[in-house]
C-alpha cells in the first residue's frame, strides 16, 4: 500500500528503467480525481486497447469517449515500445473488480479466480493500455512486450513491490479478456527477473551504450532545397510513430510531405494552430528521438 507517485516521480522511474517516454498534452493534470480517491495504490494493471494506430489510440486514452471520459489509463504502450503518458491520478481503466484479488495483490501472493465485481480498481491501480486489437491474431512485438515488462518493473521498483503486484484486466474483472495474446504469468516472470537487477543504463542484452539522438538542428534547417540524411531519419521516425504522410519515401530532401508529417506529430503532442505548422521546434524534435545518422 503506497502513496501514488507524483508526475515527476513516475516520469523519472520509467526513464530510469530505459524506456522511451513521450509526455502527451497536459497529462500531468489529466485525471478523474473529482470522481473518487486516487490511492493508496497497490499495483499495476495491463490492458489492450482494441485499436490500431498510435496517434488515435493515444488521443482516445487521453480524452476518452462519450460513455467513458478520459483518461482511460496512465500510459499507452505502442508496438515500438514507446510509453505515451496520458494521465496522472485517478483514471477510468480498471472499473469494478474482485476484492479477493485486491487482497492477494496487497499480500503479494497467488491470485484467486475473479468472480466478483465489488471493488473500485481505479483507486488502487496504475493502468497501461497496450496498442493491440486483442483478437488473438494481432502480434505483440518484442519491443512492446519489453516495454510492458520495463514499465511494470519501474513502478514496482519505485514502490518496493514484487512482480505479483502486476495483474491483467482479465484477472481483476469477470468477463474481461485483456491482455489477450500473452499470459500474465509469463509477463510476471519477466518482471521478477528484471527486478533482481539494477535499473539498466543500456537496452537489455545489447551490451551497448544507451542510444543517442540527433540534436535539434534549428528551425531554419527545415526549408525547401535542404537535403540531408537527418531528414530521412526524421521521416522514418514519423512513419514509425504513426504520423507519416508520405506517398513515396521518406527521402533526404525536405518536402511538403515532411512538413505535413511533422505537423501531424506536433498535433499528436497536443500543439495547435501556429504551434503545429510542420516546422520542428526544440520540444517536438526532442520528443521524436531521431537517431544519429
Amino acid at each position: 500500500m503506497s502513496t501514488p507517485l507524483s508526475a515527476d516521480q513516475l516520469l523519472k522511474a520509467l526513464r530510469a528503467e530505459g524506456l522511451n517516454v513521450v509526455e502527451y498534452k497536459s497529462w500531468r493534470t489529466n485525471n478523474r480525481d473529482h470522481k473518487g480517491p486516487w490511492g493508496p495504490v497497490n499495483g499495476v494493471m495491463i490492458h489492450h486497447t482494441v485499436t490500431t494506430g498510435v496517434a488515435s489510440s493515444v488521443e482516445l486514452c487521453y480524452s476518452g469517449h462519450s460513455e467513458l471520459p478520459g483518461p482511460l489509463c496512465h500510459g499507452v504502450i505502442d508496438k515500438e515500445g514507446t510509453v505515451h503518458l496520458v494521465g496522472n491520478g485517478r483514471a477510468n481503466h480498471a472499473g469494478l473488480g474482485d476484492d479477493d484479488v485486491l487482497a492477494a495483490v496487497i499480500a503479494e501472493r497467488a491470485l484467486p479466480a475473479d468472480n466478483e465485481a465489488n471493488t473500485d480498481g481505479n483507486t488502487h491501480f496504475y493502468g497501461f493500455e497496450c496498442i493491440n486489437l486483442g483478437d488473438g491474431q494481432d502480434p505483440w512485438p518484442a519491443a512492446q512486450l519489453l516495454a510492458i515488462e520495463r514499465a511494470s518493473a519501474a513502478i514496482c521498483r519505485a514502490h518496493d513491490w514484487d512482480e505479483r503486484s502486476v495483474i491483467g484486466h482479465l484477472e481483476w474483472q469477470p468477463g474481461k479478456v485483456d491482455p489477450r495474446g500473452f499470459t500474465m504469468n509469463a509477463m510476471r516472470q519477466r518482471i521478477a527477473d528484471r527486478l533482481e537487477d539494477e535499473p539498466p543504463t543500456a537496452p537489455a542484452g545489447t551490451g551497448k551504450p544507451a542510444p543517442t539522438y540527433e540534436p535539434f538542428p534549428g528551425a531554419s534547417f527545415f526549408k525547401a532545397g535542404r537535403t540531408s540524411p537527418i531528414i530521412t531519419a526524421m521521416g522514418k521516425r514519423l512513419v514509425a510513430v504513426g504520423c507519416g504522410r508520405y506517398k513515396v519515401g521518406p527521402g533526404p530532401s525536405w518536402s511538403e510531405a515532411d512538413r505535413q508529417s511533422v505537423a501531424a506529430w506536433q498535433r499528436h503532442l497536443g500543439y495547435t494552430g501556429s504551434d503545429a505548422d510542420g516546422i520542428p521546434g526544440p520540444a517536438s524534435w526532442a520528443a521524436l528521438h531521431v537517431p544519429n545518422v
